[in-house]
């Protein structure tokens, strides 16, 4: 019996963490499917931390990263390099999520060599196409290349049967995010040294989970947020805000700008 042979293509860390569990539920199948892992790795370090941690080890790593690399180049690389790939491992179909640039890539490079392309977390719309930008678009162009449409909701079913994708081809299969959420609960957890002190810190108070790096908060948006967030703390003794700080620098500078220093903030690389 012939193994189907799916690719599962990503290069961020959030595409990562929700992919993980697909890649290795595939992996349990080694009889019946041939499980590939090609990624862009346009967030090299930030992916590195998911791979490690659900122990995948990618088959074709593009590597395609740069200083100040721009959407043009991260397009361009990524195209050329999965061009390669594809000619080279002949999948029977490649796997996207969500709405990256490399979503965009992968199912467009599927396309050109007309390999079937399932999207994984298909469907989210806001009708806007520069919010979230390049979000919106990138899904919606998948979403015109793909042939499975793996959908986390109802409302997102109803967004692509509002786009006539035939009902045949969309699957509502909830968020893999809680799969790969479950699968890294360990109850008998040690943190490491630096966030231990953290946790340590959290002894008693409740803690509120802190992240703003999306494109569309820069500037006076992320402000107003930092403001809302210094008067939460201010009005509520017992919380304690942990803030993973991306490695953006447009977000690290106004972050310490705003919140660097204040008490009962703490701030922890991602």
């Amino acid at each position: 019996m012939k193994r189907l042979k799916v690719m599962t293509i990503f290069g961020t860390r959030p595409e990562a963490i929700k992919m993980a569990p697909v890649v290795l539920e595939l992996q349990k199948h080694p009889e019946q499917i041939q499980a590939i892992v090609a990624v862009t790795a346009q967030h090299r370090e930030m992916l590195d931390q998911v791979l490690n941690l659900f122990s995948i080890h990618p088959d074709y790593d593009l590597n395609i990263m740069s200083q100040g690399q721009t959407l043009f180049d991260i397009t361009a690389r990524a195209l050329t390099g999965l061009n390669q790939v594809l000619a080279e491992a002949k999948p029977d179909i490649v796997l996207v999520h969500g709405d990256t640039t490399s979503t965009f890539v992968g199912a467009l490079a599927a396309f050109y060599h007309k390999i079937p392309v399932g999207h994984v977390e298909a469907g989210l719309r806001t009708g806007d196409k520069y919010s979230p930008y390049p979000e919106e678009m990138n899904r919606k162009l998948a979403g015109a290349l793909t042939d499975l449409h793996f959908a986390p909701t109802a409302m997102a079913r109803d967004n692509l049967l509002a786009e006539a994708v035939p009902s045949e081809r969309i699957f509502v299969t909830g968020n893999t995010v809680i799969d790969g959420l479950l699968a890294t609960i360990k109850p008998d957890y040690v943190f490491p040294a630096g966030l231990h002190e953290v946790m340590s810190e959290l002894a008693g108070r409740r803690m509120i989970l802190v992240t703003t790096h999306r494109r569309e908060n820069l500037g006076e948006p992320m402000r107003h947020v930092y403001q809302a967030l210094r008067d939460i703390i201010s009005e509520i003794p017992d919380t304690v805000a942990v803030f993973p700080v991306h490695r953006n620098p447009q977000v690290r500078e106004v972050v310490q700008s705003e919140l660097g220093g204040l008490e009962r903030v703490i701030l922890i690389d991602p």
